[in-house]
Protein backbone atom coordinates (compact mmCIF):
# COMPACT_ATOMS: atom_id res chain seq x y z
CA UNK A 1 0.00 0.00 0.00
CA UNK A 2 1.33 3.61 -0.99
CA UNK A 3 0.23 6.90 0.02
CA UNK A 4 -0.20 8.97 -2.76
CA UNK A 5 -1.82 12.08 -3.33
CA UNK A 6 -5.48 11.21 -5.69
CA UNK A 7 -6.39 13.79 -7.92
CA UNK A 8 -10.24 15.37 -7.85
CA UNK A 9 -12.54 13.76 -10.57
CA UNK A 10 -16.09 14.25 -11.08
CA UNK A 11 -17.83 10.61 -11.83
CA UNK A 12 -21.72 10.26 -13.07
CA UNK A 13 -22.87 7.02 -12.83
CA UNK A 14 -25.53 4.92 -11.18
CA UNK A 15 -26.13 4.55 -7.14
CA UNK A 16 -26.81 2.53 -4.93
CA UNK A 17 -26.72 2.80 -0.91
CA UNK A 18 -25.54 -0.49 0.78
CA UNK A 19 -23.52 -2.05 3.51
CA UNK A 20 -20.99 -5.15 3.34
CA UNK A 21 -23.41 -7.41 5.54
CA UNK A 22 -26.29 -6.83 2.75
CA UNK A 23 -23.17 -7.78 -0.27
CA UNK A 24 -22.31 -10.60 1.88
CA UNK A 25 -26.19 -11.47 1.40
CA UNK A 26 -27.21 -13.14 -2.30
CA UNK A 27 -30.70 -12.16 -1.60
CA UNK A 28 -29.87 -8.61 -0.16
CA UNK A 29 -27.00 -7.62 -2.58
CA UNK A 30 -27.10 -4.29 -4.69
CA UNK A 31 -23.89 -4.40 -5.64
CA UNK A 32 -24.06 -7.31 -8.33
CA UNK A 33 -27.21 -5.29 -10.20
CA UNK A 34 -25.10 -2.07 -9.97
CA UNK A 35 -22.36 -3.65 -11.97
CA UNK A 36 -24.50 -5.40 -13.97
CA UNK A 37 -26.37 -1.92 -15.59
CA UNK A 38 -22.89 0.10 -15.56
CA UNK A 39 -21.67 -2.88 -17.72
CA UNK A 40 -24.16 -2.88 -20.06
CA UNK A 41 -22.68 -2.20 -23.67
CA UNK A 42 -23.26 1.64 -23.96
CA UNK A 43 -24.46 2.41 -20.62
CA UNK A 44 -23.05 5.20 -20.56
CA UNK A 45 -22.90 6.28 -24.63
CA UNK A 46 -25.30 9.55 -23.43
CA UNK A 47 -22.72 11.18 -21.24
CA UNK A 48 -20.92 13.90 -22.30
CA UNK A 49 -17.40 14.56 -21.62
CA UNK A 50 -16.18 11.75 -20.92
CA UNK A 51 -12.35 11.53 -19.40
CA UNK A 52 -11.42 8.20 -20.31
CA UNK A 53 -12.91 4.64 -21.15
CA UNK A 54 -12.38 3.67 -17.55
CA UNK A 55 -14.90 2.48 -14.95
CA UNK A 56 -15.20 4.33 -11.65
CA UNK A 57 -16.71 3.12 -8.74
CA UNK A 58 -17.38 5.68 -5.80
CA UNK A 59 -18.10 4.65 -2.37
CA UNK A 60 -18.86 7.65 -0.08
CA UNK A 61 -21.56 9.07 2.33
CA UNK A 62 -19.95 6.32 4.88
CA UNK A 63 -22.72 6.78 8.08
CA UNK A 64 -19.49 5.51 10.16
CA UNK A 65 -17.19 2.81 9.41
CA UNK A 66 -16.75 -0.35 6.49
CA UNK A 67 -19.39 -2.36 9.15
CA UNK A 68 -22.21 0.87 8.05
CA UNK A 69 -24.25 1.97 5.09
CA UNK A 70 -22.60 3.71 2.52
CA UNK A 71 -23.45 4.94 -1.52
CA UNK A 72 -21.23 3.48 -3.75
CA UNK A 73 -21.94 5.59 -7.56
CA UNK A 74 -20.59 2.93 -10.29
CA UNK A 75 -19.91 5.65 -13.56
CA UNK A 76 -17.31 7.45 -15.77
CA UNK A 77 -15.19 10.10 -15.11
CA UNK A 78 -16.43 13.76 -16.85
CA UNK A 79 -15.32 16.96 -17.32
CA UNK A 80 -18.61 18.35 -16.27
CA UNK A 81 -21.92 17.38 -15.19
CA UNK A 82 -23.89 19.98 -16.13
CA UNK A 83 -26.52 17.51 -18.35
CA UNK A 84 -26.98 14.37 -16.23
CA UNK A 85 -28.54 11.34 -17.93
CA UNK A 86 -31.77 10.14 -16.62
CA UNK A 87 -31.41 8.41 -13.84
CA UNK A 88 -28.04 8.99 -13.11
CA UNK A 89 -26.05 11.37 -10.11
CA UNK A 90 -23.23 13.16 -10.49
CA UNK A 91 -20.29 12.88 -7.37
CA UNK A 92 -17.35 15.41 -7.16
CA UNK A 93 -14.21 13.06 -5.46
CA UNK A 94 -12.14 15.50 -3.93
CA UNK A 95 -8.33 15.63 -3.69
CA UNK A 96 -7.50 13.70 -1.24
CA UNK A 97 -4.45 11.83 0.71
CA UNK A 98 -5.48 8.15 -0.19
CA UNK A 99 -3.87 4.58 -0.09
CA UNK A 100 -3.21 2.99 -3.32
CA UNK A 101 -3.60 -0.25 -3.85
CA UNK A 102 -3.58 -2.53 -6.96
CA UNK A 103 -6.09 -5.42 -8.10
CA UNK A 104 -4.64 -7.32 -10.82
CA UNK A 105 -5.38 -11.01 -11.86
CA UNK A 106 -8.78 -12.57 -12.36
CA UNK A 107 -12.23 -10.27 -11.10
CA UNK A 108 -13.80 -10.02 -8.99
CA UNK A 109 -11.69 -12.08 -7.02
CA UNK A 110 -8.40 -9.91 -7.33
CA UNK A 111 -10.65 -6.75 -6.27
CA UNK A 112 -12.17 -8.58 -3.66
CA UNK A 113 -8.99 -9.66 -1.95
CA UNK A 114 -7.41 -5.93 -2.11
CA UNK A 115 -10.74 -4.94 0.13
CA UNK A 116 -10.38 -7.53 2.52
CA UNK A 117 -6.56 -6.06 2.84
CA UNK A 118 -8.53 -3.14 3.62
CA UNK A 119 -10.48 -4.10 6.00
CA UNK A 120 -7.64 -5.90 8.15
CA UNK A 121 -6.03 -2.63 8.09
CA UNK A 122 -8.84 -0.68 9.32
CA UNK A 123 -9.56 -3.65 11.73
CA UNK A 124 -5.98 -3.71 12.93
CA UNK A 125 -5.79 0.16 13.53
CA UNK A 126 -2.98 0.36 11.43
CA UNK A 127 -1.69 4.10 10.63
CA UNK A 128 -2.46 5.68 8.52
CA UNK A 129 -6.15 5.06 9.38
CA UNK A 130 -8.79 5.40 7.14
CA UNK A 131 -10.81 8.71 6.62
CA UNK A 132 -14.06 7.32 5.75
CA UNK A 133 -15.19 10.47 3.36
CA UNK A 134 -15.21 8.86 -0.11
CA UNK A 135 -12.90 6.00 -1.65
CA UNK A 136 -12.38 5.49 -5.22
CA UNK A 137 -11.59 2.34 -7.54
CA UNK A 138 -10.58 3.03 -11.14
CA UNK A 139 -11.27 0.02 -13.41
CA UNK A 140 -9.23 -0.31 -16.44
CA UNK A 141 -7.90 -2.62 -18.77
CA UNK A 142 -4.96 -3.82 -16.63
CA UNK A 143 -7.22 -4.28 -13.43
CA UNK A 144 -8.38 -2.11 -11.12
CA UNK A 145 -6.44 0.86 -8.61
CA UNK A 146 -7.97 1.36 -5.32
CA UNK A 147 -7.76 4.63 -3.61
CA UNK A 148 -8.58 4.59 0.06
CA UNK A 149 -8.88 8.31 1.64
CA UNK A 150 -6.95 8.25 5.04
CA UNK A 151 -6.36 10.58 7.92
CA UNK A 152 -4.08 13.71 7.67
CA UNK A 153 -0.80 12.50 10.33
CA UNK A 154 -1.68 14.47 13.73
CA UNK A 155 0.66 17.56 13.92
CA UNK A 156 2.99 16.98 17.51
Amino acid sequence: MNIVDRPEVLVVGFAVRTANADEMDPTRARLPALWARAGAPGAFAHVPGKVDENLYAVLTDYQSDHNGPYTQVVGVAVRSAAALPEGMVAVRVPKAASLKLEARGQMPGALVECWQRVWKHTESGATPPRAFTTDLEVHHPEGADLYIAILPPRQG
